[in-house]
């Protein structure tokens, strides 16, 4: 007789983590859940509802939009660049901004691009990231929903990040994460935009590949103090 394996237990934010949404999506999707489908909460942690996680990919696995799930992506070289907008287009979203909105609100879900152009003027520069195809194309492949199933792959495993470490040092999301007590890059990145973290509402510096958020140690470990006292 074969042991039934214990369930993933995940919650809104991790869920919406996962998927690219935000975690008032989840809540509203489980709200409609006489007409959406969405399923049952298998228990409350506090006032946070849980799902078994086989369930809710089972879900978003029959509800993947037609347009998306049957899309083809144009025939590119392999190692053409494309910018946000032309990437998202590449992929089937109609927001042109889709892909931009990952790398911004949801770190780790989306690859780091490629490349970065260096634009603008001295006095107004910016950055424009751009992937090559063959990035994106591997991304679709794996993407969470995608319904490719054969391989479970776990999150990324946080770095050992010290706290006794120079108070000025800038650390990225996962670091923060580290410090911060989080299981993953992406339940630290529903936290933050939730606006449970807000010490960290404001950036430090950015990198300077991707624009990627940084905060120094002092004010993370001043976020985790404010976290723990409550």
């Amino acid at each position: 007789m074969t042991a039934r394996s214990t369930p993933q237990i995940v919650e809104a934010a991790e869920i919406a983590a996962e998927r690219g949404l935000t975690p008032a999506r989840i809540s509203a999707l489980y709200l409609e859940r006489e007409t959406s489908g969405f399923p049952e909460v298998v228990g409350h942690r506090g006032r946070a509802r849980l799902w078994d996680k086989s369930d809710v990919d089972a879900w978003f696995d029959q509800r993947k939009p037609p347009r998306l799930r049957e899309h083809k992506p144009p025939k590119l070289d392999p190692d053409e660049l494309l910018t946000g907008a032309q990437a998202s287009r590449f992929l089937g979203y109609k927001n042109p901004q889709q892909v931009n909105t990952y790398v911004r609100d949801h770190p780790g879900y989306f690859p780091d691009p490629d490349a970065v152009e260096e634009l603008g003027t001295p006095e107004r520069p910016y950055r424009r990231p751009k992937w090559r195809v063959r990035t994106l194309l591997q991304w679709k492949d794996s993407r969470p929903g995608s319904g490719k199933r054969s391989v479970e792959r776990a999150a990324p495993a946080l770095p050992d990040v010290p706290v006794d470490g120079d108070p000025d040092e800038l650390l990225g999301a996962s670091q923060a994460a580290a410090l911060l007590g989080f299981k993953s890059v992406n339940s630290f990145s529903s936290s933050l935009g939730q606006g449970n973290l807000p010490l960290l509402k404001t950036v430090d510096a950015t990198s300077e590949k991707g624009g990627r958020r940084r905060w120094t140690r002092r004010r993370i470990l001043e976020q985790a103090a404010q976290r723990t006292a409550r």
